[in-house]
């Protein structure tokens, strides 16, 4: 297939869950420095930058995809954001395949399809590791969230045998203060309510928000980069280390740890994860030049 020559400098990107934690702020990021962004939408576009689709039905406006450069997928339903029922379960894991298998597909579809598709996994793929340190090369884990994760990246085919140079950037906890789980951290922790979470020494494998931004614009920007990217901060800590860290940057007391048996009450099968150990590492960004702004979780605490 013969492309069309793209300029090497402005780009054309359109981006899944753009009103999101990650995606609203690499919107922001890509427009401050000049780029075009597309945001696609659940209804019909009303603005030039908005492209309509609905990942349930696999519908996806191509003809609003035409001339673009790259995409960036990160739309799925919030893997914390209700208890894990079975119905919410299905909606994590539908949201993902449907949502990922539409994309790639309309990519797929388009007479001159975009050079590159980065599609925001999870670390979830490698399931709990304990303290063993694992990188790209490891192989899926067991359980809920890594067979979603394996559906998932797998839906993507469609846009790879289109000769798409397809990245899964496999994103850890992001540490923001606008949302996700840090997002629900600080103002426990402020209110001098914060703890450790069971026994506190499950791995988290964390990553500020800029550099989750940076690492995203980063794989846009290398060729070399395809299949797993892990976008996690280069020293995983545990649970016990980041309740004090907290502590330390917000100045807060930290003497109420959470028992295991009232996470499970409160969050269902989700607790599992919760109380997992990850120890995953940043291999592929870091051999293919990547620097970390915020390194380790102090810094990215007070970046936040």
């Amino acid at each position: 297939m013969v492309r069309m020559q793209r300029s090497a400098t402005r780009k054309r990107v359109a981006v899944t869950g753009a009103s999101g934690l990650i995606g609203s702020a690499l919107v922001r990021s890509l427009r401050a420095d000049g780029h075009d962004v597309l945001r696609l939408v659940r209804r019909p576009a009303r603005t030039a930058d908005e492209v309509e689709w609905d990942p349930k039905r696999l519908y996806v406006d191509a003809a609003g995809l035409v001339g673009v450069d790259a995409v960036v997928h990160l739309a799925g339903a919030g893997v914390g954001e209700r208890r894990w029922s079975e119905v919410y379960k299905k909606e994590i894991r539908d949201s993902r395949v449907l949502g990922t298998t539409a994309i790639s597909q309309a990519l797929a579809s388009l007479a001159d399809p975009p050079e590159t598709l980065v599609c925001g996994t999870a670390l979830g793929w490698y399931g709990d590791t304990g303290s063993r340190a694992v990188d790209e090369s490891a192989p899926a884990g067991t359980g809920f969230l890594p067979s979603v994760c394996v559906e998932w990246e797998a839906a993507a085919a469609p846009a790879e045998e289109a000769g798409i140079r397809v990245a899964y950037a496999r994103t850890g906890l992001v540490v923001a203060r606008e949302g996700g789980a840090w997002g629900r951290l600080f103002p426990l922790f402020r209110a001098g309510l914060g703890g450790r979470l069971g026994d506190g020494r499950q791995y988290w494998s964390f990553i500020s928000l800029h550099d989750e931004v940076a690492a995203l614009r980063h794989i846009l920007d290398t060729g070399s980069l395809s299949g797993p990217v892990n976008l996690t901060a280069p020293e995983p800590v545990t649970n016990r280390e980041v309740t004090a860290a907290m502590g330390r940057v917000l100045r807060r007391p930290t003497p109420f740890p959470v028992p295991a048996a009232a996470l499970r009450v409160a969050l269902g099968d989700f607790a599992a994860d919760v109380l997992g150990s990850q120890r995953v590492l940043p291999g592929r960004l870091l051999e293919s030049g990547f620097d970390f702004a915020f390194p380790t979780i102090d810094e990215s605490i007070r970046a936040a």
